[in-house]
């Protein structure tokens, strides 16, 4: 057998539309992300999901409850699918960044896998343990599926893992939006991705996340 995973970044944030740097940060979902959630919540309703797991943070966990809400589920925090922490970054608008701290915004952009900003998570620990999440989730519900929601970063590296690559493979990965959605299949400890960032369910693509080029290069 083999288990279908879902995992699908979190709404927009009012940090989102401040365009800073949230990391561990717990801000709260914007009015554009209560509307995200509506048509995200829409398109579960007809997956036979077995159980949501999330990130603690609140704009994770309130998009967990629109994808658990037709379902009867309650979603299960696991610490491995919070977002990376930024250090002496969270909190800080993204175009300060480069004057801030210039090698790590080189890293960032260049060799993301090398990323550490000061106080913060290496990157290479994030892609650790968003593996170990989706293998275990795989295991969990094989012969069902399961949701799993997280953060931009965090999934970019779970990412990653599921197409094969190491952490290195990082620039070959594309930036999920949000609520996007990438959907894997996992029989055996074996990974494969059967689509990525897919956002059909919104009405008026490209989400805040795809208009903003900021946090990408």
């Amino acid at each position: 057998m083999s288990a279908i995973l879902y995992l699908i970044r979190h709404c927009e944030t009012k940090g989102n539309r401040v365009k800073c740097f949230q990391g561990r940060i717990d801000t709260d979902i914007s009015e554009a992300g209560a509307v995200q959630l509506e048509h995200l919540g829409r398109r579960f309703a007809e997956v036979p999901l077995t159980a949501v797991r999330t990130s603690p943070l609140l704009r994770a966990y309130r998009t967990a409850e629109a994808v658990s809400a037709l379902h009867g589920l309650t979603p299960q925090i696991d610490e491995r699918l919070i977002e990376i922490c930024g250090g002496i970054w969270e909190g800080k608008p993204w175009a300060d960044l480069p004057a801030l701290d210039p090698e790590q915004s080189r890293r960032w952009v260049k060799e993301p896998w090398n990323f550490c900003a000061e106080g913060g998570e290496p990157m290479r620990s994030v892609y650790d343990r968003m593996r170990e999440a989706i293998l275990d989730a795989g295991e969990a519900f094989d012969g069902g599926c399961a949701a799993l929601v997280s953060h931009g970063c965090a999934v970019r590296n779970g990412l990653c893992f599921a197409m094969g690559l190491p952490p290195e493979g990082l620039n070959e990965v594309p930036w999920c939006d949000n609520t996007a959605v990438c959907c894997l299949e996992v029989e055996h400890g074996r990974v494969r991705v059967l689509y990525a960032n897919d956002s059909s369910h919104l009405p008026n693509p490209p989400s805040a996340a795809e208009k903003s080029s900021w946090w990408r290069a």
